[in-house]
């Protein structure tokens, strides 16, 4: 309890705001900067890569699969957690289906164990009766060689199968040990996250409470800056209307010197011309006289100079000035009047407008530095109550509790470390103990493999097998002995561990990776039918609150803030902590109750508007421009000079050589000057005079009304200021605020992101419920499960073990007695003749050469055969019947070495009724057939 209410109140500790998103984003002056929050380093690798043996960890994962491939029985889990027993005893047939696999397998198991020693049992009194291959007989067949070599690799293959199982079950083994001692290390690494999670949190609280410190000297800064922030904006709004207005009255003073400049140009001009015009009449009427007496001179009498000098004669009259200047009316009243207005200087006076516009800043700094200082009084208040806000809650002592309890914890944590390792070394000398007996029974079979494949002897009978190759069968006898005795016991392990790690990763670990175990968790009214939500049902008695194990475990995993995680503001709604509206409420009532008077503002003083309306009535508009520019467009002469020159020097190549046609080129010289020296020039000052008429037309064009808009345009101005200033004022006075509770709505922004993300980040929580999983699933249960896996393996593999060991030991050990055959071709009884291998065979060897003693040592000498053998031959007695599908024979031999000679009273009972005796001569050379007897 001490932990869950220390825990709570650390993390409820921290800020955020629940004003509801403005519909549209305001201005910000400037985004504030307030850093990084100082975050713990949580040192735990909360992961596991099981490496190599994780190949061992599929294959247990995939024969669970087909064991148990029914999908995670969630209702009936969630039915035995509401203690519904009886739902699920009454659906007991699901509870079967599910663990059909389970129980099939473990009832194999256990019939395993039951019939292992009860078989092993029956084996040994089967035996101890010369059956099941108790009997030292082996019979021979064609194909015991190849019989031979298959059971050898059968039982080969079946004991690597063995030795894999029990090196997986090894594996399995060292794994779990190994990884129970890197327990530790996970568990102190959680143990210092958690002690890291307590230490930095307040930390990191510190450091949101103190950014505020960055909204304060931003606020205070802005407040400092009010002239630009507020005074600036306001000139800039108000700006809109008068800055247009006093740029036309600028434009309108520049007008009045450009209109006085271009009457000057004109008045000079005008002189110019009519000067100009003057001297070019007089010099064209003085070349046309002398032009025309020359023309009258008798010498154009002449027949080839008269139509010459008759069409020079016709052309005189266009040697005269077209455009005249000389009647043209001045414009020196018109520029005086204008001289007059100048003498006022308007824009001097406009320019004394824009100053005093100018200075909207500065009134509005001036007469707001009252609120100013109320705004930053309220800045110190709002600073004082977060600080003392948060002394409200003792989470220096709630933590100092909470590190307490995980020191506590930790010290008793490491008190159980001696218990398990001692409990693991206890286990891991059982699981050995069972690797070892399967270890014993691989080393009998590979031993025996060994000895009887080393040893065996093809020339060598049954009976005389070599010492080694018996060796070798006794040890594969061994073995099935070791066998039957702890093959029960394996598989009764692998039944209880199979049973128990088999569910635990079907009904634990394997939910768990694919999230359904919080599907239980976070099923409604699972522990408390009043709870929808058991999480925060307990802690806050609030069950309806939309908090699940699964996105809890989620936001821890993503390193998310605890507050977020836990949905803590349902016991601390740090609203009212830290609510921008309760703190600048009064802020922005104060700021609202901003007023500017910009009434002193004059714009334009009388004198400029009196200069105006005087500029209106100079009569610049009254000017006949279109008189001058009809005059100054004709030409200076009516024809060009310069082609009339050439023309006439035309007309005098036509005459003959004299004074005529000298003459003549010498008018022509006369007129090129006269062109050069006074037509170029005046053209010149006509270019001028037009240039300067246009200007001045363009610029008294509707003079009247443009001096009228100007001065509506500024009296609408003045207006503004003087009467409509307050709306602008109010316009930019809320834009401002705004921007002071911007900083406050970034800074309740920034605190809750970082109380989401950053402040008291859960990592460590998840990381624990990681730990606890790879502990528990992955070194634990996959560990076991891998380990009676592995044992499984074996105890499987040792049926076919027992089995071909038993067959195979009959091929290596020495028998008691051997196979005789009725044909006495020996090449087909599995001996070898002397024909083919070169040795003597006792069974073919003639009477002189037979040697009794060597061959059957425990025969003895040999009593009479009264009845049947006359000549006292020795004989060895068979018999030798059919019994079912099986041609049986069996051999009598004395128990001594030699045969006996046998009486008739003497011979044993026949093996079965109808089963005749068959007295066997030793055969010489001569034997025949006939030398046989029958009883």
């Amino acid at each position: 309890m001490l932990m869950k209410v220390g825990l709570m109140l650390l993390l409820c500790w921290g800020f955020t705001s629940s004003e509801p998103p403005a519909a549209a984003p305001q201005p910000r002056s400037q985004t504030l900067d307030f850093g990084f929050v100082p975050a713990g380093v949580y040192e735990t690798l909360a992961y596991y890569e099981p490496g190599p043996i994780g190949i061992l960890f599929q294959m247990v994962h995939a024969f669970l699969h087909v064991v148990q491939p029914n999908p995670f029985p969630k209702d009936l889990i969630v039915k035995v957690a509401q203690n519904k027993l009886g739902s699920v005893q009454a659906e007991y047939q699901k509870v079967m289906y599910y663990e059909v696999g389970f129980i099939v397998c473990s009832a194999l198991g256990l019939l395993f164990v039951l019939l292992a020693p009860l078989l092993g049992l029956c084996f040994c009194m089967c035996r101890c009766c010369d059956n099941c291959g108790g009997e030292m007989h082996q019979r021979q067949r064609k194909n015991a060689e190849c019989k031979r070599g298959f059971f050898t690799i059968l039982l080969l293959t079946s004991s690597f199968f063995i030795m894999a199982g029990v090196l997986c079950a090894y594996a399995a083994n060292q794994n779990l040990s190994s990884q129970l001692k890197g327990m530790r290390k996970l568990v102190n690494s959680n143990m210092r996250d958690l002690h890291t999670f307590a230490n930095e949190t307040p930390t990191q609280i510190d450091y949101l409470i103190g950014q505020y410190a960055t909204v304060k000297n931003r606020v205070v800064s802005d407040l400092g800056n009010i002239r630009p922030l507020l005074g600036g904006k306001i000139h800039q709004q108000l700006g809109k209307e008068v800055l247009p207005a006093l740029d036309g009255i600028l434009n309108m003073a520049g007008a009045m010197r450009e209109t006085k400049e271009a009457l000057e140009n004109v008045t000079a001009s005008l002189e110019i011309l009519q000067d100009s015009s003057s001297k070019l009449a007089f010099n064209l009427s003085l070349v046309r006289s002398r032009l025309n007496s020359t023309l009258n001179d008798p010498a154009c009498a002449t027949p080839a100079a008269a139509p010459v000098c008759a069409r020079l004669r016709s052309s005189l009259a266009q040697l005269s000035i077209d455009a005249n200047f000389s009647n043209f009316p001045d414009v020196s009243e018109q520029l005086e009047k204008v001289n007059s207005v100048l003498k006022t200087d308007l824009g001097s006076i406009v320019q004394k407008g824009y100053l005093s516009f100018n200075d909207t800043p500065d009134m509005v700094q001036l007469q707001t530095q009252n609120i100013v200082t109320k705004v930053k009084n309220m800045l110190n208040d709002v600073g004082s109550n977060i600080t003392s806000f948060s002394k409200v809650f003792p989470v220096e002592g709630s933590l100092s509790n909470f590190t307490k309890y995980i020191s506590h914890t930790q010290s008793k944590i490491e008190d159980y470390y001696p218990q398990i390792d001692r409990l693991d070394f206890y286990r891991w000398i059982c699981c050995i103990a069972l690797c070892c007996t399967v270890v014993l029974i691989l080393a009998f079979n590979f031993l025996g493999l060994f000895c009887g494949i080393t040893g065996f002897d093809k020339h060598a009978s049954p009976t005389t097998r070599g010492c080694i190759s018996n060796t070798g069968g006794n040890l594969l006898m061994a073995g099935v002995g070791f066998s039957f005795i702890f093959s029960w016991l394996l598989m009764g392990v692998v039944v209880a561990t199979f049973v128990v790690g088999g569910n635990l990763e079907k009904l634990v670990c394997e939910p768990f990776e694919t999230k359904q175990l919080y599907e239980v968790v976070d099923t409604p009214y699972l522990v408390n039918p009043a709870w929808k939500n058991f999480i925060p049902g307990f802690l806050y008695q609030k069950p309806e609150v939309d908090l699940t194990a699964e996105n809890l475990y989620r936001n821890c995993k993503d390193n998310r803030g605890t507050y977020a995680a836990l949905h803590l503001d349902n016991i601390f709604n740090v609203t009212a902590f830290l609510n921008s509206s309760m703190y600048t409420d009064d802020m922005s009532r104060t700021l609202n109750d901003v007023r500017v008077d910009l009434s002193s503002i004059v714009l334009l003083e009388s004198d400029g508007r009196h200069n105006l309306i005087q500029f209106s009535g100079t009569g610049v508009g009254d000017i006949n421009y279109s008189l001058y520019l009809e005059e100054v467009n004709k030409g200076a002469t009516m024809v060009d000079l310069l082609q009339f020159s050439n023309a006439l020097d035309a007309q005098a190549d036509k005459l003959v050589q004299g004074a005529l046609q000298n003459a003549l080129r010498g008018h022509a010289h006369s007129i090129r000057q006269i062109q050069s020296q006074l037509v170029v020039p005046m053209e010149q000052s006509m270019n001028t005079f037009n240039q300067s008429v246009l200007l001045l037309q363009k610029k008294v064009s509707d003079l009247p009304n443009s001096i009228n808009n100007v001065l509506n345009a500024i009296d609408t101005a003045q207006y503004l200021i003087a009467h409509n200033a307050s709306y602008v004022v109010k316009q930019e006075t809320d834009t401002y605020r705004q921007n002071i509770m911007d900083y406050f709505k970034q800074y309740t922004e920034w605190v809750k992101t970082s109380l989401d993300m950053e402040v008291a980040a859960c990592k460590p929580f998840s990381n624990i419920i990681d730990t606890v999983e790879i502990v528990a699933c992955s070194f634990i249960v996959d560990s076991l499960n891998t380990f009676w896996f592995g044992l499984g393996c074996c105890a499987i593999f040792l049926i076919p073990s027992v089995i071909l060991s038993v067959k195979l030991a009959k091929f290596y050990r020495r028998m008691d007695t051997e196979d005789v055959y009725d044909d006495m071709e020996m090449g087909n009884n599995g001996y070898h003749n002397e024909h083919l291998q070169g040795i003597q065979n006792p069974v073919m060897a003639s009477v002189p050469s037979y040697d009794t003693v060597t061959r059957f040592p425990r025969a003895s000498a040999p009593p009479r055969h009264a009845d049947c053998l006359e000549l006292k031959l020795p004989c060895r007695i068979s018999s030798s019947c059919i019994t079912g599908k099986r041609k049986k024979k069996t051999e009598f031999l004395t128990p001594e070495e030699g045969l006996w000679f046998w009486t008739k009273s003497q011979l044993p009972a026949p093996p079965s009724p109808g089963c005749p005796f068959l007295l066997l001569f030793p055969p010489t050379n001569s034997a025949t057939p006939s030398q046989m007897c029958h009883s």
